[in-house]
């Protein structure tokens, strides 16, 4: 498969990506489990944002350096357009995993381990279905309008469901949970499970991780084939998914308490969702560019954005 990424380029990428995740897991668990505030999170959130772009700016001088300002200017918007349609995605994902943390009441200062479960978790989970997407498209071309077809009807099913609380007691996932493993009631700290053997009983903490990573099983189908409509190099999906992921985190400490004034994103996702879905459909009649595309979801993600704040303010009045 046709890709930029040579040995240097994945190393130093792995390289970053695990010093990150060091210091992620280091100094913002430091002190031990405990809540995250407000502010914490909004350091840790710009942070994030600012190491993706730093990393998209080397990408870009790189390949110019190397392959010219055309390709640098070409490779710089995919990863540009990728990182901000799965960091969109991304604000989705974080709903859910409130929408759990709430139902099931999970104490704030243990939040933190399922979250750092849930994001290692979505990256390894997203590396291998990017890299079997990738090799499914190369040797069947027509796996494109699969993904373009599947999109858009996602983005139609998400528009319908926008502003409809899902119904957890009707999960299958949960409902098959409850019925065929013993479970104890209350949290013991962070442990998943309590007893050995035949005596082992679940706590809702292991329910909670369970259905953390049914979650991201499900994100991941859905975003990865829209990154796909972006670029198929399987070294810029692969990237700028995965700085998406690694600020998740922060993002839903610092989110937690605003998810009701976010009220009319879903409707923004379901049309990036549907954007891309009739780009990948159209890809062997008209190529949209890709910079057209980034002002697209740009302008969509910042009209339901301003739109979710401003809606309440004139309800008030």
């Amino acid at each position: 498969m046709d890709t930029i990424g040579n040995p240097w380029l994945w190393g130093g990428f792995f390289l970053v990506v695990v010093v990150a995740l060091l210091a992620d897991l280091v100094l913002m668990r430091h002190g031990g489990p405990h809540k995250v505030t407000f502010r914490e999170a909004l350091y840790w959130s710009i942070g994030w944002v600012m190491l993706a772009l730093a990393f998209n700016a080397g990408l870009w001088w790189y390949m110019v350096d190397t392959a010219g300002p055309v390709v640098g200017n070409r490779v710089g918007l995919e990863f540009l357009t990728g990182y901000l349609v799965e960091k969109a995605l991304a604000i989705d994902n974080i709903f859910v995993f409130l929408m759990l943390f709430t139902y099931f009441g999970v104490p704030a200062h243990s939040q933190q381990r399922v979250l750092i479960i849930g994001v290692l978790g979505a990256i390894v989970l997203r590396a291998i279905m990017i890299f079997i997407g990738a090799a499914l498209i190369v040797r069947f071309h027509w796996v494109l309008y699969i993904f373009g077809a599947f999109l858009l009807l996602t983005g139609i099913k998400m528009w319908m469901a926008a502003g409809k609380a899902p119904d957890m007691d009707k999960n299958p996932i949960l409902r098959w949970i409850t019925g065929h493993l013993p479970l104890v009631r209350r949290y013991h700290g962070e442990a998943l499970w309590i007893g050995q053997g035949s005596r082992r009983k679940y706590t809702p903490l292991f329910v909670v991780l369970v259905m953390i990573a049914v979650t991201d099983v499900i994100f991941a189908v859905d975003s990865i084939p829209a990154i796909f409509a972006i670029t198929t190099d399987p070294f810029i999906v692969l990237t700028s998914n995965v700085f998406a992921v690694l600020g998740l985190r922060a993002m839903f400490f610092m989110l937690a308490g605003m998810a009701d004034r976010f009220h009319l994103l879903p409707y923004g996702l379901a049309l990036v969702l549907g954007f891309i879905g009739t780009k990948m459909l159209l890809v062997d009649v008209f190529k949209i560019p890709v910079g057209i595309s980034l002002g697209v979801v740009a302008v969509i993600i910042a009209t339901t954005v301003v739109l979710s704040l401003r809606r309440p303010a004139l309800e008030q009045s």
